[in-house]
């Protein structure tokens, strides 16, 4: 899950070095937290936020499939 985001999120930025992504396991609940560079932010939530909510989604179907439940962070 954590390199299905990685794949989106470079795909997407002008800087794709710039793209961080942790992952932390509580059990059957999965964490990720994505980082930018500042002037890539906007690319990656998207307008009204509509790209966050796409990756959130494809994430919870793979998450789905693995049998856990994930959740994405981008602060």
């Amino acid at each position: 899950m954590k390199s299905l985001i990685e794949f989106i999120a470079k795909s997407i930025v002008d800087d794709p070095t710039e793209v961080w992504v942790t992952e932390e396991n509580r059990g059957r609940d999965v964490l990720l937290e994505l980082s930018v560079a500042e002037e890539d932010m906007g690319r990656v939530i998207g307008r009204n936020g509509r790209v966050a909510n796409a990756m959130r989604v494809l994430l919870r179907v793979a998450a789905a499939r693995s049998g856990v439940r994930a959740t994405l962070d981008i602060p």
